[in-house]
């Protein structure tokens, strides 16, 4: 009862100003967190990863589609405090706000689930929530800086594609997390704990020295995403894969490690295509491996029980009905008053 209330208090106008309200802060905030660290391509900063695509897309799936003035609200905001607004501004947050609104319906019409029970899910949000509809804040933004003269037009495809990969990355990277926050219900047992605990220690002091060596021993860093993926499943691989991403975007900026002596360019595109295999890696192995865990669990459900039905028959018993679900997921009998 307590839930159904809730629902109904975000829908009523008070309810929905604050949800609007609640998604533009987040928004903003994660941008300020993103804008910690730039890179630049010709004229144009940007940010290797963009969180606040990955939140605005997990506050539509969350929220749904009517939050949308949130994302436009938190945009807004913090155009407003990193440049003088100009005419591009209005295309700028068409663009922010619709490529999100575009991943949202995208992954409706592909019935994506948001708990990433299964491999199409990882698939899903990848190539559709990700890769496609990201296109759309990078095509928008970047073109209307080339009509409003803020970036050469020779500049316009590296430029755009930085965009679209640090927008591609928020969302390969937090939006997870956010799904997987909403979902969480069971704690770890202790032994699960521990070893929860030496993966996090070793992640903490493998990931810096594979990015930090000159010797450029990123590579390292696979195994440690392919266990987190097998032992926790998407917990454990979105988490390694967001520290992983963030060691490697902060020696990227300050040009150390496997990142000393590139270009400008070199050092995005190096930056970038690790950053996204290293995500692509870490999401479709936990939606893989969730998915073949929970089709055993349903095959041994099933085998359970054959076995109780094997057990009723040898004694000779009437095997015992199968409750059945209507369609709201309630259990009854077949209504029958017994004779």
């Amino acid at each position: 009862m307590a839930a159904v209330v809730g629902i109904a208090e975000l829908r009523r106008p008070g309810g929905y100003a604050v949800q609007v309200l609640a998604v533009a802060a987040l928004y903003y905030g994660s941008a300020r967190l993103g804008l910690l660290r730039e890179l630049t391509v010709g004229s144009a900063v940007f940010t290797p990863i963009y969180p606040p695509t990955g939140v605005a897309v997990a506050a539509l799936l969350i929220l749904g589609i009517g939050c949308w003035p949130g994302i436009t609200l938190g945009a807004l905001a913090l155009i407003l405090t990193i440049s003088p607004p100009g005419p591009d501004l209005v295309g700028i947050l068409f663009g922010n706000t619709a490529a999100p609104v575009c991943a949202a319906i995208l992954l409706h019409l592909a019935r994506f689930r948001p708990d990433l029970s299964r491999f199409r899910d990882g698939l899903a949000l990848v190539f559709l929530g990700a890769l496609a509809a990201m296109t759309v804040s990078a095509t928008v933004g970047v073109g209307m800086l080339v009509l409003a003269d803020k970036l050469a037009a020779g500049a316009f495809w590296p430029v755009w594609l930085a965009w679209w990969v640090g927008d591609a990355m928020g969302v390969l990277l937090v939006t997870p997390l956010l799904l997987m926050l909403r979902g969480l219900r069971r704690p770890l047992s202790l032994g699960r704990w521990r070893e929860a605990t030496a993966l996090a220690v070793i992640t903490c002091v493998l990931v810096p020295v594979a990015a930090y060596s000159s010797i450029s021993l990123l590579f390292l860093v696979y195994p440690l995403i392919i266990w987190a993926a097998l032992r926790f499943q998407l917990a454990g691989a979105v988490l390694c894969a967001l520290f992983t991403s963030v060691i490697a975007t902060i020696a990227a900026t300050d040009a150390s490690g496997a990142f000393r002596g590139l270009t400008p360019v070199e050092n995005m595109a190096k930056l970038q295509a690790f950053n996204g295999t290293m995500a692509l890696t870490a999401l479709l192995m936990a939606a893989l491996i969730t998915e073949q865990r929970n089709t055993r669990r349903s095959v041994e459900q099933a085998c359970q029980e054959l076995v109780q039905v094997l057990e009723h028959l040898t004694a000779g018993d009437l095997p015992l009905p199968r409750p059945q679900t209507d369609a709201d997921g309630a259990e009854g009998g077949d209504g029958g008053d017994g004779s």
